[in-house]
């Protein structure tokens, strides 16, 4: 009786476990820092969906502590997130770093000396090319305005208002 109450608990557990992360989902915020002149970009990911991309992408194990690991991670990043201006010119985002803790990666970018103009497009494939359940927001706030953007596989490019 003991042994099928654990065995029941642990399927239970591990059930929830694997439920809990049925949902995908990643958070971007987009914001101009009027010290600096710059428009700064923070994307916050599931470590292990990100390590778990890596491996498929490059076919090798990453650990996300690691200068390679950095450097596979922003090759991805840079081609599946891009700002185009309104005028179809593709904008220069500088890979500032990654912050990595048990649970999450955060993606640092900017793009220095610019501020996104309305009409401006943000194509955001990560981890939607990987996960068909995944859901990336994207806040882009200017001011006080803050404009809310969802991505998935459907939506990949969007403007802003």
């Amino acid at each position: 009786m003991i042994k099928a109450t654990l065995l029941a608990l642990t399927l239970a557990v591990a059930s929830t476990a694997a439920f809990a992360h049925n949902y995908h989902m990643g958070i971007a915020d987009i914001s101009y820092n009027p010290s600096s002149g710059s428009t700064e970009i923070v994307h916050t990911y599931t470590g292990h969906d990100v390590e778990a991309l890596l491996t498929q992408v490059y076919q090798r194990q990453f650990d996300l502590g690691q200068k390679d690991s950095e450097a596979a991670l922003r090759r991805y990043v840079e081609k599946q997130f891009h700002i185009t201006a309104a005028n179809g010119k593709r904008l220069r985002l500088d890979w500032v770093g990654i912050k990595v803790n048990a649970d999450n990666v955060v993606i640092f970018q900017e793009i220095p000396r610019t501020r996104l103009a309305p009409g401006a497009r943000i194509h955001h494939q990560l981890l939607t090319d990987f996960l068909p359940g995944q859901r990336n927001t994207l806040n882009v706030q200017d001011g006080e305005k803050i404009q809310t953007l969802f991505f998935d596989q459907k939506n990949v490019e969007l403007p802003i208002k």
